[in-house]
C-alpha cells in the first residue's frame, strides 16, 4: 500500500509505545515481586515483538482527529496499555484455538511445552502457564493504565471505556468459541463475531479512548462507533479469507488452522447458503476435521471459490471500507486530521498478513 502519512505515523506511534512497553517491563523485571516475574516478563517481551501495534494507532488516531494537540505522552501511556491487552486476549485464544504458531514463531503454550518437555503433562502445563501469562498481561495493562496518571475527570471517562472493552472482547471469544464447528450458523452469527471480537476492541474503544483523552465531545463517540462497525466487519472478512487463502509465509501461521477448528466465518456461511447437496457433504467431512491435510484444504478452498463465496466477501469488504469512509466525509473533522483513518480503512481491508 503506498501511502503519505500512515507509514511515518506508524514508525512515530510505534517508537513511541514501545519505548513505554520496554521500560514498563524493564521496571517489573527490575523491581520483581516474585522470583518468577522475569521469567513472565521474558515471555511477555518475545511475544510483543513484531506486533503491528494497529490498537495503539487507532487510539492516537482518534486523539489527534478530535484536536489533540499537546504533549501526547499519556495517551501513548493508554495506547500501550491498550497492546498489553491485545497480548492477552491473543495469548488466551491462542490457547483456546490450539494454534501452534503466531507472527511466525510457536505460539506461547507450545514454547512452554517445549521448554518442560520432560514433564508427561508438558502439553496441559504450556496451555495452563499461558493463560497465567496472559492474565498477568491483562492486569499489567490495567496497571500501565493506571500509571498515565489521567486527571481525575479524564480518567472517570477512560475507565468505563476500558472495562467495556474487556467485557466485549469476552463476549466476542465466548461466541467465536459457541459457533465454531457448526457449518449452518447464519451470517448474522458471524457478524455478531466481528462486533465484538473485532469492531469494538480493535477498532471502536481505542479510538474512543483517544478522542477522550483530547477531551472530545460525548458525541464523537457515535461517528467513532458508526465508523468502526463497517471497518471491523470488513477487518474480519480480511481475517477470514487470510486464514484459507494466505501464504503462511506472510501471516506466519498455516492456512490450514481455522478450516481444521471449524471456524465459523462469513466466508463460509455464504458459501454454505450456496453450496449444492454434494458441496454441503463434503464441506461437512472437512471442515473442523482435525486431521484435515493440504489436499483436503485444497478441496474447501475449490468449493468456497466456486460458489462465489470468496468473490462475494471481497465485494462485501469493499463496501464495508467505502462506508467507513464516508462516515468519515460525513464528519466534522478537519481533513488533515483524518486522512490517517482513510489510509488505515485501506490498511486494514488489503493487507497481506
Amino acid at each position: 500500500m503506498t501511502t503519505t502519512r500512515y507509514d511515518p505515523l506508524l514508525a512515530e506511534v510505534r517508537s513511541a509505545v514501545d519505548a513505554v512497553l520496554t521500560d514498563f517491563l524493564a521496571t517489573k523485571e527490575r523491581l520483581a515481586v516474585t522470583p518468577q516475574t522475569p521469567l513472565f516478563v521474558d515471555w511477555l517481551r518475545t511475544y510483543l515483538a513484531n506486533g503491528k501495534r494497529l490498537r495503539p494507532v487507532l487510539c492516537y488516531s482518534g486523539w489527534y482527529a478530535a484536536g489533540g494537540d499537546d504533549n501526547p505522552a499519556d495517551v501513548f501511556q493508554i495506547a500501550a496499555s491498550l497492546e498489553l491487552f491485545h497480548a492477552f486476549a491473543l495469548l488466551h485464544d491462542d490457547f483456546m484455538d490450539a494454534s501452534d504458531t503466531r507472527r511466525g514463531r510457536p505460539t506461547v503454550h507450545r514454547q512452554i511445552a517445549t521448554a518442560y518437555s520432560t514433564r508427561a503433562d508438558s502439553e496441559r502445563f504450556g496451555g495452563n502457564v499461558a493463560i497465567l501469562l496472559g492474565d498477568l498481561t491483562l492486569c499489567w495493562s490495567y496497571e500501565l493504565a493506571r500509571a498515565a496518571g489521567l486527571e481525575p475527570a479524564k480518567a472517570a471517562a477512560v475507565w468505563p471505556l476500558l472495562e467495556a472493552m474487556h467485557a466485549e472482547t469476552v463476549s466476542g471469544q465466548f461466541l467465536d468459541l459457541l459457533t465454531t464447528g457448526v457449518l449452518d450458523s447464519d451470517m448474522g452469527s458471524a457478524l455478531e463475531v466481528a462486533k465484538y471480537k473485532t469492531s469494538k476492541y480493535t477498532i471502536e474503544r481505542p479510538l474512543q479512548l483517544g478522542s477522550t483523552l483530547a477531551g472530545a465531545a460525548p458525541e464523537v463517540h457515535d461517528i467513532w462507533t458508526a465508523y468502526s462497525a463497517p471497518l471491523g466487519e470488513a477487518f474480519q472478512f480480511r481475517d477470514d479469507l487470510l486464514g484459507v487463502f494466505a501464504n503462511p509465509a506472510d501471516t506466519g501461521k498455516p492456512a490450514i488452522d481455522d478450516l481444521r477448528e471449524g471456524k465459523h466465518t462469513a466466508l463460509l456461511a455464504v458459501a454454505w447458503r450456496r453450496a449444492d447437496d454434494a458441496q454441503r457433504r463434503r464441506l461437512r467431512a472437512l471442515v473442523g476435521n482435525a486431521s484435515l491435510d493440504e489436499a483436503g484444504a485444497a478441496e474447501v478452498r475449490r468449493i468456497l471459490t466456486v460458489t462465489g463465496a470468496r468473490a462475494t466477501i471481497e465485494k462485501m469488504i469493499d463496501e464495508r471500507c467505502e462506508q467507513a469512509m464516508t462516515v468519515l466525509r460525513s464528519a466534522n473533522f478537519p481533513a488533515d486530521r483524518v486522512t490517517v483513518l482513510h489510509q488505515l480503512a485501506r490498511y486494514a481491508t488489503e493487507r497481506g498478513h
